[in-house]
């Protein structure tokens, strides 16, 4: 299972090393890509396509929202591949859009990761845990 968070390095050469923890569990090849809020999916590149269904709800290609998301997620992706070190090669427009710099911050959410520059990370967790209690409450209305 794919959780947790792990803060680590990014190196001059984009190289982050992936936590062994996650990497058992992903395998040797991944899929790296935006995601909402500004950071990084990664995903085995076995669980890619139900991702994708559940992003997209298999819903029909005529809606424009269908095509922005898969605009915005399928157009940015890029496949990896862990070298012997346990390291993947962030491509440099993923690294540009969530301003990947020194401390990278993976978060495990049972079935993806997130990857998060670790300063935008930090605020996001603030909201979050400001705003935990009603953003529950709104989940539980939605599913009424």
């Amino acid at each position: 299972m794919l959780i947790g968070h792990y803060i680590t390095k990014i190196g001059d050469k984009r190289r982050i090393a992936v936590p062994v923890k996650f990497r058992r569990v992903l395998g040797k090849k991944m899929v790296v890509a935006k995601w909402y809020e500004g950071c990084l999916v990664l995903i085995s590149a076995g669980s890619w396509l139900e991702l994708m269904k559940r992003v997209t709800g298999e819903t029909k290609m005529v809606s424009l929202s269908v095509r922005d998301i898969d605009r915005f997620i399928l157009g940015s992706a890029f496949e990896l591949t862990v070298d012997d070190q346990g390291r993947v090669l962030v491509p440099e427009v993923l690294s540009e859009y969530a301003s990947l710099k020194e401390d990278v911050v993976f978060v495990g959410l049972g079935d993806r990761i997130e990857i998060w520059s670790r300063d935008e990370w930090l605020k996001r967790e603030k909201h979050v845990a400001i705003h935990a209690s009603e953003l529950m409450e709104k989940l539980v209305e939605s599913e009424k």
